[in-house]
C-alpha cells in the first residue's frame, strides 16, 4: 500500500478511538456538566507520553494532556489495564476539577513501552470554599481536593466523594471515565492485533513526523520575524490593577520561540496558570494556523521552544490559587499568541474573540430541597477576520463545550431561564465586524449560592487593522422595576429565592476600518 495512504487511513484509525472514547463518556456521564455539556476529552498516548490522536474536544485540556500523561510515566506509571488518576496542577494537572484518568495499553505481539489512552473531564464539584470549586481562592488549599498520579482505588475515589458536595455525580462521571478508558485499550488492542503491534508504533511516530513537518512548512513560509505583545487580565480577585501577560515571539528557520519570561508574577487569587496552559494555548494557536488538514499530536509542538519563568502568573508554583487560569487565563493566552502572529500576518489572523468563558456556578446552601451544583461556561463573540465576521453567542477558543439545554437545566436544578439570546450590538463595528455576546438571565427558585468568574469586564477584546473594540461583559442581579446591581466579574455571595441574576457577556473585536470597506 501507497505510504502516504497508508498513513491518512492510521491517522483516522487513531482518531476514532479517541472520538468512540468520547461517545461513551457522553452516554455514560452522569452530571449534566458530562452529559450535557460534554466538559470532557480523550486522546491516545505512545509509550513516551506524546499524544497520537485526539477527539476535537477541549482545547485547554488537550494541548496539555502530554505533560499530565509524563508525569504519570515519571511517577506512577500504570502497568496494561492500570489506571492512575490525577488533578493536581503542580503535578501534570490544570486545575483541581479537571479529573484525568490514563491507562496502560499493551500491543499483542509487541514486547515494548505501553501506550496510553487517557480521559480529562471537569468534575462539577471536588470541594473547596465554593459550590462548583472555582472560588475567588488565594490558595490552592481553598480549590478542593487533590491528588498527584496515584493508582485509582476505591479508597482514592472515597476520598474524592468525601470533599464533593455532590458524591453521587462523581461517582457516576468517574465510573464514565472507566468505561471510556476501557473502551479505547479494546480498540488499541484490536488495532494491534488486526495490523501488528509494530506496525502501530510506526504510524504514531510517523503521523507525529508529519505533523512536525507541516508546522515547520509553515513556519518557514512566514520567515524570520520577531513580534512584541501584551495583554491583561482585569485583575486578580474582582478589584486590583491589571495582571500583565507578555511575549515575545522571534521565528526562524522553521521554529519559533515563544517567551512569556515578562508576565507579572503570580497573584493572591485564582487568575494563575501553570506552565501546562501556555502549553495548550500554544498548542491551541498553531493549529488553528498551519490548516484543518493538519493531524493534532504532539509533532505540532516538536520546532516550538516555549520560555516561561517559574513564580509568574503564566508559570505559578505552589501554593498558588490556578482555579481560572485553566478557564480565564488560558483565553488571554490565546489572545496574545494571536495577536503575535497579527503582527507578522496581519491579512490572515482575526481580531480577539470574547476572551473569556464567563464561568456561572450555583451551588446549594444549607436547608436546600438536595445538594446540587450547576457549571455553565457561557458563549461570546468571535472576533471579526479577513474572512468575514464574527460569529455570535459561541464558546471561542479555549473552551468547546455545549451549552446545558434550559430544558435539562431546569430538569436537574432548581432554576428558571428568563431570557437568553444574542446582544445585540455587542461586537466591536469594522469592515467585518465582531460577533455579538449573549444575554442571559437565570432565576432562583431556591436560596443559593452564586459564584461568577470572568474577564473582559473593564475592557472589551481589541479590534485588529483598525477595527473597533468589543463590548465589556458586564453582569447584575435584577431588582424590582428594572433596577440592577452590579456584580463584580469575580467574586461570591447568597441568592434569595425569586432573585434574577443576569449576564451579558462580550462581543468579539472589528476587523479592518469600516472605511477600508
Amino acid at each position: 500500500m501507497n505510504e502516504a495512504i497508508e498513513l491518512e487511513l492510521f491517522r483516522h484509525r487513531f482518531a476514532a478511538v479517541a472520538e468512540e472514547m468520547g461517545e461513551v463518556l457522553t452516554l455514560a456521564g452522569f452530571s449534566p456538566n458530562i452529559k450535557e455539556r460534554r466538559d470532557h476529552s480523550c486522546a491516545v498516548f505512545d509509550g513516551r507520553g506524546e499524544m497520537v490522536a485526539q477527539a476535537a474536544h477541549i482545547p485547554v485540556h488537550l494541548g496539555a494532556a502530554p505533560l499530565c500523561v509524563k508525569a504519570v510515566l515519571a511517577t506512577c506509571p500504570p502497568g496494561d489495564g492500570e489506571t492512575v488518576i490525577v488533578n493536581d496542577p503542580f503535578a501534570g494537572g490544570t486545575h483541581l476539577p479537571d479529573i484525568t484518568l490514563v491507562t496502560g495499553v499493551s500491543l499483542p505481539g509487541e514486547g515494548g513501552e505501553l501506550f496510553h489512552v487517557a480521559t480529562r473531564a471537569h468534575h462539577a464539584d471536588v470541594g473547596g470554599l465554593t459550590p462548583g470549586s472555582l472560588p475567588p481562592s488565594r490558595r490552592i488549599e481553598d480549590e478542593g481536593w487533590r491528588t498527584g498520579p496515584v493508582a485509582l482505588t476505591e479508597e482514592v475515589v472515597a476520598s474524592l466523594l468525601a470533599e464533593s458536595r455532590t458524591p453521587d455525580e462523581r461517582r457516576g462521571d468517574l465510573a464514565a471515565q472507566r468505561a471510556a478508558n476501557r473502551l479505547g485499550r479494546q480498540r488499541l488492542q484490536e488495532l494491534a492485533a488486526r495490523y501488528g503491534g509494530g506496525v502501530v508504533r510506526r504510524q504514531a511516530e510517523a503521523l507525529q513526523a508529519y505533523t512536525a513537518r507541516r508546522v515547520e512548512a509553515f513556519l518557514e513560509e512566514l520567515g524570520a520575524g520577531e513580534a512584541r505583545v501584551e495583554d491583561v487580565l482585569d485583575d486578580a480577585l474582582g478589584e486590583g490593577p491589571p495582571v500583565r501577560i507578555a511575549l515575545v515571539m522571534r521565528v526562524e528557520g522553521g521554529r519559533v520561540d515563544f517567551d512569556f519570561r515578562g508576565s507579572d508574577p503570580q497573584v493572591e487569587g485564582p487568575m494563575n496558570a501553570v506552565r501546562a496552559i501556555v502549553e495548550s494555548a500554544v498548542f491551541y494557536t498553531l493549529l488553528c494556523l498551519v490548516g484543518a488538514d493538519v493531524p493534532a499530536n504532539s509533532g505540532v509542538m516538536r520546532p516550538v521552544t516555549i520560555r516561561t519563568a517559574p513564580g509568574t502568573v503564566v508559570d505559578a508554583v505552589y501554593p498558588a490559587a490556578v482555579a481560572a487560569g485553566n478557564v480565564e487565563t488560558s483565553q488571554r493566552l490565546v489572545d496574545v499568541c494571536l495577536a503575535a502572529f497579527g503582527e507578522l500576518l496581519p491579512a490572515r489572523v482575526p481580531a480577539a474573540s470574547c476572551g473569556s468563558m464567563n464561568n456561572v456556578l450555583i451551588g446549594s446552601v444549607a436547608g436546600a430541597s438536595r445538594p446540587f451544583v450547576y457549571y455553565e461556561t457561557n458563549g461570546g463573540g468571535h472576533g471579526g477576520g479577513p474572512a468575514g465576521p464574527g460569529a455570535s453567542g459561541m464558546q471561542v477558543h479555549m473552551t468547546n463545550t455545549l451549552n446545558t439545554p434550559v430544558e435539562a437545566l431546569e430538569h436537574a436544578f432548581p432554576l428558571r431561564i428568563e431570557r437568553y439570546g444574542l446582544a445585540r450590538g455587542t461586537g466591536g463595528r469594522g469592515r467585518y465586524p465582531g460577533g455579538d455576546g449573549l444575554e442571559r438571565a437565570w432565576r432562583f427558585l431556591e436560596p443559593a449560592e452564586l459564584t461568577v468568574i470572568a474577564d473582559r469586564r473593564r475592557r472589551g477584546p481589541p479590534g485588529a487593522m483598525g477595527g473597533g473594540d468589543g463590548t465589556p461583559g458586564e453582569q447584575w442581579l435584577e431588582g424590582e422595576g428594572g433596577a440592577r446591581m452590579p456584580v463584580p466579574g469575580k467574586g461570591t455571595r447568597r441568592v434569595e429565592a425569586g432573585a434574577v441574576f443576569a449576564m451579558r457577556t462580550p462581543g468579539g473585536g472589528g476587523w479592518g476600518s469600516e472605511e477600508g470597506g
